[in-house]
Parts: C-alpha cells; sequence; structure tokens
C-alpha cells in the first residue's frame, strides 16, 4: 500500500480483486468458455493489474514516464494474448 493510498480505498481494491479472482476461478470450474467469456477475464486482467500497479507498486503518484511504461506493458502482454487467442479461432 502506498503513503498516498487511504486505508479504506486500499481495502475497496483489494475487495475488487479477491472478487474479480473469485469469479475468475468460478468461471474455470464451471468450463464456462468463449469470446464474451475471455473478453470480461481479460478486461478484468486489465484492471487488476492497473490498480495493482497505481495503487499497490505506489506508480499513481509516479513520474508519467514511469506509468505510461509499465501500464503499456501491461496493455501489450495482455493485447499480445488476446491475438494469439483470436488467431486461434480462425483456421
Amino acid at each position: 500500500m502506498t503513503a498516498h493510498a487511504t486505508p479504506q480505498r486500499a481495502t475497496l481494491i483489494w475487495l475488487f480483486l479477491l472478487a474479480a479472482t473469485a469469479v475468475a476461478w468460478w468461471l474455470g470450474e464451471t468450463g464456462a468458455a468463449g469470446p464474451a467469456i475471455f473478453a470480461m477475464l481479460f478486461g478484468f486482467a486489465l484492471v487488476k493489474g492497473a490498480l495493482i500497479l497505481l495503487d499497490y507498486m505506489a506508480l499513481r503518484h509516479a513520474p508519467l514516464l514511469w506509468r505510461a511504461l509499465t501500464l503499456g506493458w501491461l496493455i501489450a502482454v495482455i493485447a499480445l494474448i488476446a491475438l494469439a487467442y483470436w488467431r486461434g479461432l480462425t483456421p
């Protein structure tokens, strides 16, 4: 947790991270699949990653360059995985 984040904000973020992880686990256990499920899971991954980078790794108040580099890396990784997934759907 950063010195800038309030305990209430950190708790709310933590609860969201837990809930998103629980939903992803539940979808995996039930065998849910398809493009809509994939999009939702990767949306969760993007939001979770951004929250962790900005609030738990203290980048929310860091220089713009650091935020841009780390969030850009996160977006690039998720985009490449999504591209591989969508590419695998077409013969």
